[in-house]
């Protein structure tokens, strides 16, 4: 349905991407604030905000009506608050419209993070922070990419915020700690299920989570340490020697596996007599569930095994092959 704006667009839209842009400015800033311990929650309703105001903004300017409205004898009859205002389109409607300019792994993004809120509604949990951070990171680049794209370069928020910088340095011991964070059942469980149902495609796409490696580097000449933060192509040298040789960290994608698929796995590698009753009796007399090893999780009282028992049971399988061929 298209709006007749009247000439009001132009006056309106300027006005709806300065709101937006405050509000994504305003989103980064706390996320960004180190003396704050409660960030998620309030990054998620800011940047849902100023993506709702971007996109009404983009409605108004092509003259699409993104004010909610039901059609009586022929004329449309708006929906009002309370005290007789226009409601207008949710984000999660503006996702949904024919003619969304945004991609699929943008919306993808968005529409985690607006489930995320709904379940983290008045949650406080410093562990979140961390674990959502490349959803986090990708909702903020897409948004400025689309601003400039949809708005026009001149509000690009590129020119005025920069990395935040770090006081500590990323070790193993802290990587494997984050790991083991304690996040309520029924979050871990949304975004296991998020993600999972998403296409491979969407879910390694850096629009939908974004994350980077970054290298401690020794410099030898004066000049190349002006930089904190050096960008290289995916698809160059350096990049594929540095993929190829560390061990790859990921949040919540981490592969997971039910034990029928581990057994199934198994007996096409040829242990043809490795059953599930198998699998049971070596994961208990193992202790693998214990949290503290990090073979697995349990995701709403559903148990996921992760790669690291996959390869466990595997080498068993190989030392114990005459038992199992």
């Amino acid at each position: 349905m298209r709006v007749s704006d009247n000439g009001r667009g132009r006056s309106v839209r300027p006005q709806l991407v300065t709101q937006s842009r405050d509000s994504a400015l305003t989103a980064i800033q706390i996320y960004n604030n180190p003396t704050l311990q409660f960030k998620s929650e309030s990054f998620i309703v800011l940047m849902i905000i100023s993506w709702t105001y971007l996109l009404h903004a983009h409605y108004r300017q092509n003259g699409v009506e993104y004010r909610h409205f039901k059609m009586v004898g022929g004329r449309r009859r708006f929906d009002r608050t309370a005290n007789g205002s226009f409601k207008y389109w949710e984000l999660s409607t503006c996702l949904k419209e024919p003619e969304c300019p945004l991609d699929e792994a943008t919306v993808s993004n968005l529409q985690f993070l607006i489930g995320l809120r709904n379940e983290i509604t008045h949650h406080m949990s410093t562990e979140l922070d961390d674990y959502i951070s490349s959803r986090c990171q990708a909702c903020c680049v897409n948004y400025n990419e689309y601003l400039k794209e949809l708005h026009g370069a001149q509000y690009g928020l590129d020119s005025v915020m920069s990395y935040s910088i770090q006081l500590q340095r990323l070790s193993r011991e802290q990587v494997v700690m984050g790991e083991t964070r304690t996040i309520p059942e029924q979050i871990r469980s949304y975004i296991t299920k998020f993600d999972q149902s998403l296409p491979e495609g969407v879910m390694n796409d850096d629009r939908y989570a974004y994350r980077m490696l970054f290298i401690p580097r020794v410099v030898g000449k004066p000049g190349q340490a002006d930089h904190v933060i050096e960008f290289v192509k995916a698809d160059s040298d350096l990049a594929k020697t540095i993929n190829s040789n560390y061990e790859l960290i990921k949040e919540t994608e981490r592969a997971k596996f039910r034990p029928g698929a581990i057994v199934k796995k198994m007996q096409e590698l040829g242990y043809a007599r490795f059953h599930m009753h198998s699998h049971s009796e070596l994961w208990k007399n193992s202790d693998a569930k214990n949290p503290g090893k990090g073979f697995g999780v349990d995701v709403a009282g559903t148990w996921y095994w992760y790669q690291l028992w996959f390869d466990f049971v595997e080498r068993h399988c190989s030392e114990n092959a005459a038992r199992y061929r």
